[in-house]
């Protein structure tokens, strides 16, 4: 990469816990760039509860058209308790995922040295994957409606929608990170073809066509999504990158993340290949910790590690994530927050050292 490169980060540390591990996340993000010889320029924003509690203002027009300014946004959490729940996680998350058309949603499932998971046995080379979550479409969208409402004969009604351009960008995008990862080299489409025959149908349709025209060395591989879950508890180690759409993407990401050690290690891409893309830790703000330094930064910092790498500085992404197993293996006595054995600020200082 150019040496003097220099990336332009939007940072939104949001509420509650956000804007504690948003503030480890650059200390480790600083640390890598120093390292690796590119800068990184931020511009920071306050749009979340407090925003909206004195203005009445989730996300002004303008901000969207701002984002489109950046290589990249660095998202802390969205929700507080004294705002109505989905107010800010449409206004702020949806809004800039579906405007930015931020098509992929990115999960890695990595266990990490150290750290414990309810799956009895397994080790950090078993669980090991990645599921790509389409991010466009679906039930997400919000197509449908609610007839006669209040009355006995009420009716609601939520379509999961797709069409083959959005079904086709995801799968290709899936394929390619298949080849790019090179592990097992092994793409599985999760879904339901025996219930949700339409949109499943398609969802299959391609992916064979795709894979089979483009792809030939990837292996196909198609589950359903309820045995989905049940591999990912029994055998994670079968998996190498998932394929599926908006809905089951969510549910068996959260899965994914508790057999990774919980939500204080999980880190998410919204992505956009070919334009803004947001990186995020999976965890929602953890009110009751604000302010008290002990939340864990972890799944921030793994999230930074994300938006190097999608930028190309990978092998600066490579020392974050190195640096983090180090920690994990040899410091911290647990991920929950107060468990560490450490505060926040001493857990990214440990990453930060570590690059």
């Amino acid at each position: 990469m150019d040496k003097n490169k220099t990336y332009r980060i939007a940072v939104l540390p949001g509420d509650g816990t956000g804007p504690e591990v948003v503030n480890e996340g650059l200390k480790v993000l600083n640390a890598a760039s120093a390292k690796y010889g590119f800068k990184l320029d931020y511009t920071h924003y306050d749009f979340g509860g407090e925003r909206f509690k004195k203005t009445g203002e989730v996300l002004p027009d303008s901000a969207v058209d701002e984002m489109r300014k950046f290589q990249a946004i660095f998202l802390g959490a969205i929700g507080h308790p004294d705002v109505k729940p989905g107010i800010l996680e449409k206004g702020i998350l949806l809004r800039l995922r579906f405007e930015l058309d931020q098509y992929i949603n990115l999960r890695p499932v990595k266990l990490y040295p150290g750290v414990e998971t309810p799956l009895k046995d397994k080790t950090p080379e078993q669980i090991d994957y990645v599921v790509v979550r389409e991010n466009s479409g679906g039930m997400y969208t919000g197509m449908g409606g609610i007839m006669m409402q209040g009355t006995p004969q009420e009716v609601a009604i939520q379509n999961m929608t797709y069409s083959r351009f959005q079904v086709e960008r995801c799968l290709r995008y899936a394929f390619e990170y298949t080849k790019k990862r090179n592990k097992r080299k092994t793409l599985a489409l999760s879904g339901k073809t025996n219930v949700l025959t339409y949109v499943f149908d398609l969802w299959e349709r391609a992916f064979n066509e795709i894979g089979g025209k483009d792809y030939p060395d990837i292996k196909r591989e198609y589950y359903h999504v309820d045995a989905t879950t049940m591999w990912m508890i029994k055998n994670p180690e079968w998996f190498d990158v998932i394929v599926t759409e908006n809905m089951f993407g969510d549910i068996i990401t959260d899965l994914g993340a508790i057999t990774q050690g919980g939500m204080g290690i999980a880190a998410g891409g919204n992505i956009n290949p070919e334009g803004v893309s947001m990186f995020e830790p999976i965890g929602g703000s953890a009110p009751k910790y604000t302010g008290k330094n002990v939340i864990n930064p972890l799944a921030s910092i793994c999230a930074g590690a994300m938006m190097l790498d999608t930028l190309g500085e990978t092998k600066a992404s490579i020392a974050i994530e190195n640096a983090v197993m180090d920690v994990t293996a040899k410091k911290l006595k647990s991920l929950g927050a107060g468990k560490m054995g450490y505060s926040t600020t001493e857990v990214g200082d440990l990453v930060a050292e570590r690059i």
